[in-house]
């Protein structure tokens, strides 16, 4: 395998064009990969970050800090805007979905279950420091970690959704499909993320389930994507291509170096 950090940007590219309340789409049949509206946002660029930190041993707090003011249009929440032109980095406790959507690194990286719970919360820390907002990175990591690692659907379903988000067990996608509305934290995010995986058929289906909930579009199937991945294995390298053109140079280093890494591993 290979392009492990493209399967987190393909679904935020292809989310991007789906976002604000005029944009937001609940028809599954409708949903366009890669419109013309689609660019990479913050979730890119953080995800970028965090696995940049990983692999060049850089320190976390500082990396996320640099490479965000390099984009600063690329779509960042009013309290991480606060942070990234603060002089003093402290974490303000979020409880956002900011925090689910930047941590697959740790996912693909991690040797055992404790690495991938350290490093889950690493990526979370610098800001996301609300027990929330590292539950939203831990659960989504684990589940990269674990499907990865050859464990089905029912593991993560009944260790991961059932475990860290309980009011979320049992459901199926077309139970919240037609009321679910925007939601940026965490406890409302990363459970339907991880539903949507269940469903879906194959890696595209998973991320046209993301977005067709109508809810944080680029976030849902930024954060569904890595799993798909890690489950079926492929992606069409037609999307591939696509996403790798609307990169900057320094995150397709970091993607091919980052492949190198989790391979020799």
């Amino acid at each position: 395998m290979k392009n492990y950090l493209i399967s987190e940007a393909i679904g935020d590219i292809a989310g991007s064009a789906y976002e604000g309340r005029i944009h937001r789409i609940k028809d599954y049949n409708k949903v366009k990969l890669f419109s013309s509206r689609a660019h990479f946002t913050d979730d890119t660029v953080l995800t970028f970050a965090c696995a940049e930190a990983f692999i060049d041993h850089l320190d976390m707090t500082m990396n996320l800090w640099k490479c965000a003011n390099e984009h600063r249009h690329a779509g960042f929440g009013g309290k991480f805007k606060q942070w990234m032109a603060s002089h003093y980095l402290r974490p303000y406790r979020s409880l956002g979905n900011g925090s689910a959507m930047r941590c697959s690194s740790a996912g693909w990286l991690a040797k055992t279950e404790e690495d991938c719970i350290r490093m889950a919360h690493e990526t979370a820390a610098p800001t996301h420091n609300h027990p929330e907002g590292f539950k939203g990175a831990e659960a989504t990591a684990l589940s990269i970690f674990h499907l990865k690692n050859g464990n089905d659907k029912a593991f993560v379903r009944e260790n991961i959704l059932d475990k860290y988000y309980p009011d979320w067990t049992g459901k199926k996608y077309a139970d919240f499909h037609d009321s679910y509305t925007f939601n940026s934290t965490c406890a409302g995010t990363v459970g339907p993320a991880i539903i949507c995986f269940l469903k879906s058929k194959d890696y595209v289906d998973c991320i046209k389930l993301a977005i067709s909930l109508g809810g944080d579009a680029d976030t849902l199937a930024a954060i569904a994507g890595p799993m798909a991945y890690a489950y079926y294995k492929q992606m069409p390298d037609a999307l591939v291509y696509q996403a790798m053109k609307k990169l900057p140079d320094w995150m397709v280093n970091v993607s091919e170096r980052f492949d190198n890494i989790v391979n020799s591993k």
